[in-house]
């Protein structure tokens, strides 16, 4: 009756002999234990759980106290605890199918909270577990990502990869929020350099197998690449970002990056030879294709950026600015080696770029319906408290 109100109670007996029969025990009294509970603590498991976390509770106390605590903090299925010692440990299929529709466990040995570990992952699952035991050393040191308490055993410190010196589970969200803030930034950075890297091979290619002109020059790349790469990037890499971290990033990059590259050397090729066509001179060539080039590579910047922040929208909208203002600025337009006195080259170098452009955006779409169905298809993570 104690244990089913959340209290911990421990039995105090008297034996004759340290090795006697159990039944030889004369029980003397009741060792009641209030727990705590940080007021924290259910919004935590909330964070957790709107951010698509499966929370589940192991314990080696009695499984009604277990219970009862995750009853107080809202956590769905915690009246329907588990006793562990009940569990089938020689069938990893039966056990992992019991851990998917259950919550709390209670009575679990060190051994058993290991195989929980494992037959999470078995599932496709990436494992979080935190502990400040010696009991939790095994199962923190096979998890995806072990949490040990700083006031915790120094061997559970020391399998961890993440220390909480304050003891404060609170402060996981912040922890999340920091991973994902460094994983959504470098994806998003690394999509706008590989597109350059891609265009510029494509360029290369052309100009070396086919002797094709290359269609602008080293300085012409400094003012382009500075304006929708190195000062975007700066920003994009250091902002807060809540996007959830997924597998896969170096295909997803690629896919993006590659027919993007193909699509912006195509078409700075072709405003330039279009120019060219037209009788305009080298530098006249030239110039359309930076306008070009310019245009689709910000517009590459424009879809990345998403989600649309008011400062986001200021940085893109602020490197238009900044182009336009090289164009316009004579000192800036000599020192780049920019001539504009053919409008007609640029008009048409500006219609090249509004059809790469949605040639951009029909793949960006693509490739987003691809990795959300990828998403959905995801197992969720689970976090072993």
């Amino acid at each position: 009756d104690l244990a089913a109100t959340g209290l911990r109670v421990l039995a105090l007996g008297r034996a004759a002999t340290l090795d006697g029969p159990l039944d030889s025990v004369e029980p003397r009294a009741l060792v009641v234990l209030e727990q705590r509970i940080r007021p924290e603590a259910a919004e935590t498991l909330r964070y957790f759980a709107e951010q698509g976390v499966t929370i589940k509770i192991i314990s080696g106390d009695n499984p009604e106290s277990v219970s009862a605590i995750a009853t107080s903090l809202d956590v769905p299925g915690g009246r329907n605890a588990v006793d562990a010692r009940t569990l089938p440990e020689d069938d990893p299929d039966k056990l992992a199918e019991i851990l998917d529709t259950n919550t709390v466990f209670g009575r679990v040995t060190p051994h058993q909270k290991r195989l929980f570990v494992s037959a999470l992952q078995s599932r496709g699952h990436t494992v979080a577990m935190t502990g400040d035991g010696v009991n939790d050393v095994l199962a923190l040191k096979d998890a995806d990502l072990g949490v040990a308490m700083g006031s915790g055993s120094g061997a559970t410190r020391a399998v961890a990869q993440i220390v909480l010196m304050d003891d404060d589970f609170t402060s996981l969200p912040s922890v999340v929020g920091e991973g994902r803030r460094v994983l959504a930034n470098i994806e998003r950075v690394s999509s706008l350099f590989l597109t350059k890297t891609f265009y510029a091979l494509v360029l290369s290619l052309l100009a070396g197998v086919f002797a094709l002109a290359f269609p602008f020059t080293p300085r012409h790349s400094t003012l382009v690449n500075a304006l929708t790469i190195g000062v975007p990037a700066f920003f994009l890499a250091l902002a807060p970002s809540n996007e959830r971290a997924r597998p896969g990033f170096v295909p997803r990059v690629l896919r993006l990056a590659i027919p993007w590259g193909v699509i912006c050397a195509l078409a700075v090729h072709l405003s330039y030879l279009l120019a060219e066509t037209r009788g305009a001179t080298p530098e006249e060539s030239r110039t359309a294709a930076v306008v070009t080039l310019f245009l689709v590579t910000w517009w590459v910047l424009v879809l990345i950026a998403r989600p649309y922040l008011w400062w986001r929208v200021t940085l893109v909208a602020a490197m238009v600015g900044l182009f336009a203002l090289s164009l316009a600025v004579p000192f800036t337009r000599e020192f780049f080696a920019i001539t504009l006195s053919d409008p007609a080259d640029n008009l048409v170098a500006a219609a090249i770029s509004v059809v790469a452009a949605l040639a951009l955006t029909v793949v960006f779409r693509v490739v987003q319906s691809v990795d959300k169905s990828q998403v959905q298809d995801r197992p969720t993570d689970t976090l072993g408290v």
